[in-house]
């Protein structure tokens, strides 16, 4: 039993938040434990020069925070999920998934756009951006699918944290910047959102508004720790999502997106839960049902769902985007997931992803 666990940690303003949200969260359920961070610079972090497609490799935002895992520096480490290579270094593995915050991306125009009379900034949407605008963004995948409806637009690199890169907008250096919605909402950043881009336009990053929290396997009383934080639809979605990308062996050099959601194929009921017993169903609000245990199986009332899953690779142009759409089982998850890798691959994705590895 220990008294005192270390959380490892990027140190950018977002991956602190998140960091003291699960500390908080962990804190709820063990006031007595001590949980102190590790703040640690990863590869992503000090290279702010390069576009990350040219730096390559994975892991680049999490392998040092790994190996302070491996070294015993650090008892959990808590990631942005979209950043968590599909492989783990032996030793190590992915043991909860956090409640996911809005997935999609945000289009965000500069400070000086004009407010109602309710003071919403009233900003161009991105399909009214004027010809030639200049979009700020450091992902492929962003630029892949804006250039695709797009093409005249001039796509410009934006590294940095949160705070420089809205700087870099309101200083006049692009006229629209993409960034990803979650981390605009937990720093309270919402306001500067202009508009929430739909999947049609900008299908997200493979766990895009997913926390994730990768321990050491072996470390029974850290697992056991972690366990409630891990939410089960959450989880579900993400691992179909992580099976698409690891079948299509894909990396920050390519475009790739995937976003999957489970939904009730009954109209009157509401979005279906993945329950700890591995059932599909939904829990019963409490106020509607005070007595009845959610754990258990009488407060589950079993409904037909679905899996929904869409999935994309791209040119990094964004001349040629192939996209598909699966339904299926939600506890068939990575199966779907790989599925859906297959049908891309067949149809036209492995052209791209051979030209793009000049394999």
């Amino acid at each position: 039993m220990k008294d005192k666990i270390v959380i490892g940690t990027r140190g950018s303003k977002l991956a602190l938040w998140q960091a003291e949200w699960v500390r908080a969260e962990i804190q709820k359920l063990h006031p007595d434990l001590l949980v102190e961070l590790n703040k640690i610079k990863t590869t992503g972090d000090k290279i702010l020069d390069v576009p990350l497609a040219k730096v390559g490799g994975k892991g680049l935002f999490v392998k040092e925070i790994e190996e302070a895992l491996l070294t015993g520096e650090a008892d959990i480490a808590v990631h942005s999920m979209k950043d968590v290579p599909t492989e783990f270094p032996a030793g190590l593995h992915l043991a909860a998934i956090c409640k996911r915050e809005e997935p999609r991306d945000a289009f965000i125009t500069p400070l000086s756009s004009p407010l109602n009379l309710r003071g919403d900034r009233v900003g161009l949407c991105f399909r009214d951006l004027p010809e030639g605008a200049t979009v700020g963004t450091s992902s492929l995948r962003r630029s892949c699918q804006l250039l695709n409806i797009r093409p005249d637009l001039k796509i410009e690199q934006l590294r940095g944290n949160l705070d420089t890169r809205l700087r870099k907008l309101d200083e006049g250096q692009f006229d629209a910047i993409i960034l990803a919605s979650a981390g605009l909402k937990r720093l309270g950043l919402s306001d500067r959102i202009t508009e929430i881009l739909p999947i049609e336009q900008s299908l997200p990053a493979v766990g895009q508004g997913a926390i994730g929290i990768e321990v050491r396997i072996n470390d029974e009383f850290i697992n056991n720790l972690i366990a409630p934080l891990n939410h089960y639809e959450t989880s579900v979605c993400v691992k179909a999502e992580r099976a698409f990308l690891k079948k299509l062996e894909g990396g920050c050099q390519v475009p790739i997106a995937a976003y999957s959601r489970i939904v009730s194929q009954e109209a009157n009921h509401p979005l279906p839960s993945i329950t700890k017993n591995g059932k599909v169903g939904i829990t019963y609000p409490k106020l509607l049902a005070p007595n009845l245990n959610p754990d258990s199986d009488d407060s589950l009332s079993t409904i037909h769902c679905s899996l929904i899953m869409d999935g994309l690779v791209g040119s990094v142009s964004g001349d040629r985007i192939i996209r598909g759409h699966i339904e299926g089982n939600p506890m068939e998850a990575e199966t779907i997931g790989i599925k859906l890798a297959e049908e891309l691959l067949a149809n036209g994705a492995r052209q791209i992803l051979d030209e793009v590895y000049c394999r």
